[in-house]
């Protein structure tokens, strides 16, 4: 997934080395693929993002959306090393993450995204 415009947005290849389980989001992952949010309450370009992962996680079967507000879950914030909201990960069946993207994405990019989960 990638933001086409805008400052410090952008898309990071992960090494296998990222997992994230259903203990640590509280809630089950995705049969296929889950779609995880981090999020603040006053952002705005984090309410689109909301839209457009329900949406995409909504017309593919099997994928799952979660959205973790950053300021309560400050110790995954800080173990992802996520800088910004919203940021995306796209996590696997077995929770590994495989894209993660900075900034709000485009319907058109998270649907190629998860074409390197599933």
């Amino acid at each position: 997934m990638r933001r086409p415009t805008g400052k410090g947005a952008g898309v990071t290849e992960i090494p296998g080395t990222d997992t994230l389980g259903a203990e640590a989001l509280g809630v089950p992952l995705g049969e296929r693929a889950t779609l995880v949010q981090f999020s603040t309450a006053f952002c705005q370009p984090c309410r689109a993002t909301r839209r457009t992962l329900a949406e995409v996680a909504a017309m593919v079967p099997g994928v799952g959306h979660v959205e973790i507000d950053a300021e309560e879950r400050l110790d995954l914030v800080r173990a992802l090393g996520i800088a910004r909201t919203p940021t995306v990960l796209v996590l696997d069946r077995t929770g590994r993450v495989v894209r993660r993207a900075a900034g709000q994405p485009r319907k058109a990019d998270v649907i190629a995204a998860l074409g390197r989960a599933v």
